[in-house]
């Protein structure tokens, strides 16, 4: 009930985007590679950044 005043964490943050990437990156690899493979990289770049938060 109270839950809708919680910030978002960094991290929760993160996986919200990651997860926006990933689902653009998968959307993109029927139609265009190159934008495919930039997408995946911003990804992978997301990822990274996460694994360093949670270290």
């Amino acid at each position: 009930m109270f839950g809708i005043f919680k910030k978002k964490s960094p991290v929760e943050k993160l996986q919200e985007r990651y997860k926006k990437l990933m689902a653009e990156w998968h959307d993109l690899s029927t139609t265009n590679r190159s934008a495919s493979d930039a997408k995946y990289a911003e990804a992978q770049g997301v990822l990274d950044e996460i694994d360093k938060l949670n270290a």
